[in-house]
């Protein structure tokens, strides 16, 4: 892998300044450079500052690094990691470029001004530097003819996707001139040290994601406006219905900015005049006016849709193209729709839903058809294959499957047959393709190549391990409903959850029993990881309802105790268990987490004990570990306990989440010695390396039985600040109690300071006030708003 360490972003707008914070997530050093200000501000005039002043010459570029610290969802990890960032300006340190490795040009989408910048930057270059520009779609084979034969060889586009933080795809585009290996070792560095999921695209108009994504837009418009149907009902259907984003068309729109979709869609249209397809790019008049009347989205606060408060209380308002004016949201509801709100499966919704007779069915039959026959059509294009068009509009626009993956959930021979029953003219290719992809004998991954015209493998980077590959090349040693046993290689199993939301059932808690008595008889090591929108959202809370609403209370014992029993099973195991989370682990899933050997965790980890939020307090070992870590720490610095309960607590207490893995370190989640991964792609495999590592020297952990209890003293002093917030009017009675509840649990229970107590008395303390939470019925009603609304209700 290329080494980077020093890179310069050259523009300091909002996207340059993004770009340079999720450098500095990755542990780069930044120069972050924009242009020098033509006049003094009232604030500087008042202090006697000049144009020569250097706070003003570099003042945008501080400016956009101190909006960075303002700015949400936040693009540093940690805030600190700003002062990873230099700041300075193009007159007077352009020369610091020869000490960076990377240098990336994010200025104004506008060509001449690319250009001139491009050879001011040149002379000042370290031989064999990396120069990209982050162009959306402007030639970069255009700006390599300003360039030096010695800097086109380096030269590339490297396309962001807006915020930088957390949008995944990336867009390589090399010239004509790019070296084949800059291009192969600054896209394995990209994607290792950045998390990006790499997209290699052609020279044209927009690349690839921009492309396709505004033609599915603006296409959804015209049969919409066809169709007479309105704003809501389009993104009624084109979200996750039909394997889309949430924002689905017109959300997205008001995301990006009307502006910035119609500047894509007229940059299509003028400069694609060959494209098939080009007149759908034309902004239609109701646009027009939108943007003309400042309606841009979500900068300007209303776009398709706008937020109101009326009588107090906060209204949706959507567009009404016909009319020009707002209408309230009337929330649609086509049965095609409605029908798959239970369905996981992405590839089955979308199905489902297209051979719908409904209305909605209707309108995603048409624009999905459309848009899947310009993909094809598009390559070679934009791009070589159907797996980096779909790549990028997962990793680009977060669709669930990508174009081809839509054509084989649909099946591409029933897709055929329909779309020629309606007299859209189709590419020649599909009548020759039984499905883009499929799995060959070997349990290989396999897609139809449409220039080779055969089957070739899906390429997987070195170093990376998806299961779903080698669950069909049989490496499943045990499964059920909910869950798998995997063999990883090298003596290292895999658990891997595979429930509705990864929550966590009867069956996970009696396999993970299973799983590593797997281990510890034919390997080394437990790997706890899976792949799916979520590590896992806790436990099942439907099936804790139906248990409460029926009084089954003896049932909620056990299944505590089954819970506590299995964490405890990965805590004591015989090998090394590493967890690798990501994204939401919440609840139950955080606490198969802390009982862990390590923690190997994407860096976009949302991890918390969040049960109060429901009502009850974290019985799986949640509140005990949280306890004992507090008691080890004050142990190991000599001090005292209080300050650890304290912290620990009022986490437990507030439900607190960490905003990203990096947090996790100083909410004592993750302990020395545990890693972070950027690259999710690479999560399991180096989950794996940390097993093996552990498995050297393994020493199997004891229960501990000899711990000094925190005792009541520091319970009493966290119920005197409970009583003074609900005094205050902070939190209700009922959180009150609760909290009285887990600091009885958190510091040992009704016991002097220093008394001795063990693991095994905490855990049962947890279960104990669990089932005396699950009783109360304000805890029912938190359960019931929970299941109904999706967020928790203060009562």
């Amino acid at each position: 892998m290329r080494q980077i360490n020093r890179v310069a972003v050259l523009g300091a707008g909002v996207m340059g300044a993004t770009i340079a914070a999720h450098l500095a997530n990755a542990g780069l050093d930044i120069l972050l450079l924009d242009i020098v200000p033509k006049e003094l501000n009232d604030d500087e005039k008042a202090k006697g500052l000049t144009l020569e002043s250097p706070v003003v010459r570099n003042r945008i570029a501080t400016a956009g690094l101190q909006g960075l610290l303002k700015m949400k969802p936040a693009p540093f990890y940690l805030k600190e990691f700003a002062s990873q960032i230099e700041t300075g300006n193009f007159e007077d340190d352009l020369e610091k470029l020869g000490q960076c490795d990377w240098i990336i040009e994010v200025v104004i989408e506008y060509m001449p001004v690319k250009l001139d910048l491009l050879k001011k930057v040149v002379p000042h270059l370290a031989p064999g530097a990396i120069l990209s520009t982050n162009t959306s779609g402007l030639s970069v084979n255009e700006m390599a003819e300003v360039l030096p034969p010695e800097v086109k060889k380096n030269f590339l586009a490297t396309h962001f996707f807006n915020p930088p933080r957390y949008m995944r795809l990336m867009e390589i585009v090399p010239c004509n001139d790019t070296d084949g290996d800059v291009v192969q070792g600054l896209a394995d560095f990209i994607s290792r040290k950045l998390g990006k999921g790499i997209v290699y695209a052609k020279d044209t108009t927009n690349f690839i994601a921009n492309r396709i994504g505004t033609y599915a837009i603006f296409k959804g418009m015209a049969h919409m406006m066809d169709m007479g149907m309105t704003v809501e009902e389009v993104d009624s259907v084109a979200g996750p219905a039909t394997a889309r984003p949430k924002s689905a068309a017109y959300r997205t729109a008001d995301l990006v900015g009307l502006d910035t979709l119609a500047h894509v869609g007229t940059n299509s249209h003028d400069l694609l005049p060959n494209d098939e397809e080009r007149d759908v790019f034309k902004i239609p008049e109701f646009m027009k006016k939108m943007i003309e009347n400042g309606q841009l989205g979500n900068k300007t606060r209303q776009g398709f849709y706008k937020k109101e408060k009326v009588d107090g209380k906060r209204k949706i308002f959507y567009y009404d193209y016909t009319s020009g004016e707002y209408k309230p949201l009337e929330k649609p509801k086509f049965p095609s729709v409605m029908a798959v709100k239970q369905v996981d499966d992405p590839a089955m919704k979308l199905k489902m839903v297209v051979n719908g007779t409904d209305k909605g069915a209707e309108f995603a039959w048409k624009s999905i058809r459309d848009t899947l026959i310009y993909a094809v059509n598009r390559i070679p294009e934009i791009a070589d294959d159907a797996v980096n068009i779909d790549n990028a509009m997962r990793w680009g626009f977060n669709w669930e499957i990508g174009p081809f993956e839509m054509f084989d959930a649909i099946g591409v021979k029933q897709f055929v047959k329909r779309a020629e029953k309606d007299g859209v003219a189709l590419p020649a290719c599909l009548q020759e393709v039984d499905s883009f992809y499929r799995f060959n004998e070997a349990g290989q991954k396999e897609y139809y190549d449409l220039l080779r015209k055969e089957y070739v493998p899906v390429p997987v980077p070195e170093g990376q391990i998806h299961l779903e590959i080698l669950k069909k090349g049989g490496g499943v040693v045990e499964k059920n409903a909910n869950c798998s046993v995997i063999d990883l290689g090298d003596g290292v199993f895999g658990f891997e959850f595979h429930s509705k939301m990864n929550a966590i059932s009867g069956d996970i808690l009696a396999m993970t029993h299973k799983a590593i008595k797997r281990a510890e008889r034919e390997g080394v090591g437990l790997v706890i990881g899976n792949r799916g929108a979520n590590f896992s959202v806790g436990a099942n809370l439907m099936m804790m309802a139906v248990a409460l609403a029926e009084g089954a209370y003896d049932d909620i014992n056990m299944v505590l105790r089954s819970f506590q029993k299995a964490t405890m099973a990965v805590k004591y195991a015989k090998v090394p268990v590493v967890a690798a989370p990501f994204n939401m682990t919440l609840g139950g899933g955080a606490e198969f987490c802390l009982q862990s050997d390590a923690i190997n965790a994407h860096a976009e980890t949302y991890m918390g004990l969040v049960e109060i939020g429901v009502g009850l307090l974290p019985a799986g070992g949640g509140t005990k570990e949280m306890s004992m870590r507090a008691i080890e720490l004050a142990a190991q610095y000599k001090t005292d306990v209080q300050p650890f309960i304290f912290k620990n607590f009022e986490q437990i207490a507030m439900a607190k989440v960490s905003m990203g893995a990096a947090e996790l370190q100083s909410m004592g989640y993750m302990r020395h010695g545990d890693s972070i991964t950027m690259d999710i792609d690479r999560l399991i495999a180096d989950a794996k390396q940390k097993v093996l590592a552990l498995a050297v020297n393994y020493r199997p952990k004891r229960k501990a039985d000899k711990l000094p209890a925190p005792g009541r003293g520091i319970a009493a002093a966290i119920k005197s600040q409970l009583w003074n917030m609900q005094m205050g009017n902070f939190i209700t009675e009922y959180e009150a109690e609760m909290g009285t509840i887990i600091a009885g649990v958190i510091c040992g229970g009704d016991v002097n300071p220093g008394t001795l107590i063990s693991e095994d008395y905490l855990l049962e303390l947890e279960r104990e006030n669990f089932l005396k939470l699950a009783g109360n019925r304000k805890t029912a009603e938190r359960i019931q708003h929970m299941l109904k609304r999706g967020k928790p209700l203060r009562n």
